[in-house]
């Protein structure tokens, strides 16, 4: 069986509760006056748990119970839906094109904390304390300020179970002369232990493999414990920092990694998602037909995950929806932990709750694994919001709020819930308006960003999407929620189009993006700032090393194809 969001997702307006909470301000304590934020960040979680309907099947209690007691954004998306961006985006409450943040590269996330103000720096100026653990911010924590957190606890560790000794290939291994599409590697633990042949899934790798690291675009069922896994330990270090008293107000970070690859999971819960009777995403044939090339390398080409046929030539894809199914559960168990131990703290009635996800995740639609995509499911996140029990009785609960935001709301909110001045530099809205009228408007559209110049404009009806070689992609999401049908050369919808392009980030500094065969630039106005990109030897569509220096003679090759036919617009696309 398979299935479609049209069936399952139902994005009209009705109430989880349908109650407005009355709280008194009952806290005579001027040390907890102000009140805490308890800020759960989950790591590629799409749209599969029960309160959003995304996969029939999916089993999340205690994400459910959250969403019942606060605003369930329905129709909520990252600005930028790869870890580091979408994280510096939430965290910087700043656009990814205004940071220049738009890859995972290690020195552009320096910027965070210090060139950019945090959120949990704006909350430490104004007195409190910043605790985090597990993922909030992408990569090791040593690369950012020692000032951005007042405590950090355990980071996150995406091999758990295993060691990182044991995840990676010997030499003899590694520089063995077999084919390293192949390479397995072997965990032993002894008789009666964890013992299995990496990867667990038997698929031949397709991304580039690191020196001795193996590939993550993994999954399988793991004979271990809840407490053998990373997201446990992180859930745990929160439930303590609960658990204590505090001279402060706090803002709190608990950063849940799974469900992100690899998709290794405690068996009791894989064995709730028995892989012969789990539905499938609805892919339809033919579908990416009507996309542009720059759009088909989007979705076919092994960035953040694999490809779609090597999944299913393997046999793998029911296998890896369990698998995402079951870490799903496993999730939510870790934050039911952490709200059980809320509830049963002192923090219990002055603490806001914010639930969030970087981006989602396509498992097969589009042809796509993984995100960096300007699709419904790579933008789409759950997002939830609680207000503290003991704050204003304006605030609803219970409902779901489908008018379209964006993660990069959160900072300001929180800001706004907490009555502390907005900070200028701020490019997102405060949700509070909608946490009082679920019907308010505050913005009619949002943008995501998946690379230089390419931007996805998401609104009620609408998707409209735009890459750096002018090709363009419109979807009625009301009529085909599943994007199947691209729009984009319906004359009749011209006027639409132009509307929502005028929504588009404008670029002042950028003369044109270029794509020229597996070459990419960014011709700014001021030439030495100018990009390139060479996507032949990345062997995918991210932009990672700017090789501008190295290769002039292309820069050159474009600017003359440029001139000689007095092209004005931004977007060129160059034949080979």
């Amino acid at each position: 069986m398979d299935f479609s969001r049209r069936r399952f997702l139902k994005m009209t307006s009705y109430s989880l509760a349908s109650t407005v909470l009355p709280f008194a301000l009952g806290c005579n304590d001027s040390r907890q006056s102000k009140q805490n934020v308890l800020f759960i960040a989950i790591d590629d979680l799409n749209d599969w748990i029960g309160c959003l309907g995304g996969h029939p099947q999916a089993r999340t209690p205690n994400i459910d119970r959250l969403a019942r007691q606060g605003i369930l954004f329905t129709n909520a998306h990252c600005a930028i839906p790869i870890c580091g961006p979408s994280r510096a985006a939430i965290f910087t409450g700043k656009q990814p094109w205004n940071t220049g943040i738009f890859t995972n590269d290690h020195e552009a996330l320096k910027k965070i904390g210090r060139q950019f103000q945090t959120l949990p720096q704006s909350l430490e100026k104004a007195g409190y304390r910043t605790y985090g653990a597990g993922k909030l911010l992408h990569g090791s924590m040593k690369r950012y300020p020692d000032n951005l957190f007042t405590e950090f606890g355990p980071p996150y560790q995406k091999w758990l179970p295993f060691t990182k000794e044991e995840t990676r290939y010997t030499d003899e291994e590694f520089n063995s002369s077999v084919d390293k599409s192949i390479l397995t590697h072997e965990v032993n633990r002894g008789p009666g232990k964890l013992n299995v042949t990496f990867p667990l899934n038997k698929m031949p790798r397709e991304r580039r493999l690191g020196q001795r690291q193996i590939d993550s675009f993994d999954w399988g069922a793991l004979p271990v414990e809840d407490n053998e896994m990373g997201d446990y330990e992180t859930a745990e270090w929160g439930i303590q920092k609960l658990k204590q008293e505090q001279d402060a107000p706090f803002f709190l970070g608990v950063g849940i990694y799974r469900p992100h690859i690899p998709l290794f999971v405690p068996k009791k819960y894989y064995d709730m998602f028995p892989p012969e009777s789990v539905q499938l995403p609805k892919v339809l044939e033919n579908d990416l037909d009507d996309l542009s090339r720059v759009g088909k390398d989007f979705a076919l080409k092994a960035f953040t995950g694999g490809t779609h046929k090597n999944v299913v030539e393997h046999k793998q894809w029911r296998e890896a929806v369990s698998c995402y199914l079951a870490c799903v559960a496993f999730i939510d168990a870790q934050i039911g932990r952490v709200l059980d131990a809320l509830e049963k703290s002192p923090h219990r009635d002055n603490t806001i709750i914010v639930l969030w996800s970087d981006h989602g995740w396509h498992l097969g639609e589009k042809e796509h694994w993984g995100k960096f995509a300007g699709w419904e499911e790579s933008t789409r996140v759950p997002l939830i919001i609680v207000p503290a029990k003991n704050g204003s009785s304006d605030y609803v609960t219970g409902e779901k709020c489908n008018e379209p935001v964006s993660l990069i709301d959160l900072y300001p909110t929180l800001l706004d819930l907490l009555h502390l001045p907005q900070e200028e530099y701020l490019e997102g809205k405060s949700l509070v308006p909608l946490l009082k009228d679920t019907q308010a408007e505050i913005s009619n559209h949002i943008v995501t960003t998946f690379g230089r110049g390419n931007h996805s404009i998401r609104t009620k009806n609408w998707r409209y999407t735009r890459y750096y070689d002018g090709s363009e992609e419109l979807y009625d999401v009301v009529r085909d929620p599943d994007e199947f049908h691209n729009l984009a050369d319906d004359n009749k919808l011209e006027n639409i189009k132009q509307e929502l392009k005028k929504k588009m980030p404008a670029y002042d500094d950028v003369q044109h993006f270029v794509s020229m065969g597996y070459w990419k630039a960014v011709i700014r106005k001021e030439r030495d700032k100018t990009e390139l990109f060479n996507f032949k030897d990345n062997k995918a569509v991210p932009e990672g090393e700017n090789v501008a220096d190295k290769y002039p003679e292309i820069i050159e090759k474009m600017l003359h194809y440029i001139n000689k036919n007095q092209i004005r617009e931004k977007y060129v696309s160059i034949p080979n």
